[in-house]
């Protein structure tokens, strides 16, 4: 009984994703509430992006250049620490962020409209709550992504570069040099493109959560704590499947 509904459930979810997509394809488009949902976002996650990414930096910084100090590679920490910054850690931080701060904002917004009977008003005179709400949302959140990520990234860079270079020991030349002579464009690419990714599912996933919320403001807690669950756990996994296929289609340099 209980795989049936959550079988049925994914079948919705996939649905409401339909919608929303085809959503974008209608006019007219939502200019002004996607406006007001960008500055939102915005306004609740760059601080403690911000934040964040420094420890992330200093740590990668930290273990890395331990790591490559005992197996005699201290030429390649700047590559090592920037890489892992800008594939991975940057857009972790990123969908963390994305996910926890604007995506529970959006799920409680709808699923408090929803409990007060706003949406179901909204369709009876002829609006579509999907294509008013949801869409402008989303595409806010993947574009706050995709330019978090890159402050997350110069971020996390800088502060890596701190504590390898100055707590370290490090030197500047041989940090950038190995950055240069081992990264390359497609790096910062797929990093942009999995926060654009990331964005968007953590915002499907809060409106729907928020759309089908029920119980009252029970239920609105509910639908934000499994938002962030549900967002965090498809994060994770799509993270992975994106570097596995990057990693076979994009050839390494120096490999």
């Amino acid at each position: 009984m209980k795989g049936g509904k959550a079988l049925a459930e994914t079948g919705d979810f996939f649905a409401f994703c339909l919608d929303t997509i085809l959503g974008l394809a209608k006019r007219p488009w939502q200019v002004r509430e996607f406006i007001q949902q960008a500055w939102f976002i915005s306004s609740v996650s760059i601080l403690p992006a911000a934040l964040v990414s420094i420890p992330f930096g200093a740590v990668i910084a930290l273990q890395l250049g331990s790591l490559v100090r005992q197996l005699g590679a201290q030429s390649f920490t700047g590559a090592a620490s920037v890489l892992a910054v800008v594939r991975e850690a940057g857009p972790i931080v990123t969908a963390l962020i994305i996910a926890g701060a604007g995506g529970s904002a959006i799920c409680a917004d709808l699923g408090s409209r929803k409990i007060r009977e706003e949406l179901d008003a909204m369709q009876v005179l002829g609006i579509d709550p999907v294509r008013r709400l949801v869409t402008p949302r989303v595409v806010a959140a993947m574009i706050v992504a995709v330019l978090l990520n890159g402050l997350v990234s110069v971020v996390g860079v800088a502060g890596g570069y701190f504590f390898n270079v100055v707590l370290q020991g490090g030197t500047p030349g041989a940090y950038l040099a190995s950055f240069q002579a081992l990264g390359q464009l497609p790096d910062l690419l797929v990093g942009e493109v999995k926060a654009l990714l990331f964005g968007m599912v953590a915002a499907l996933v809060a409106a729907y959560k928020g759309m089908t919320a029920k119980g009252g403001p029970k239920g609105v807690g509910d639908a934000v704590n499994q938002t962030v669950v549900i967002t965090f756990m498809l994060l994770f996994a799509m993270n992975f499947v994106i570097t596995a296929i990057y990693f076979q289609v994009v050839p390494q340099k120096g490999s």
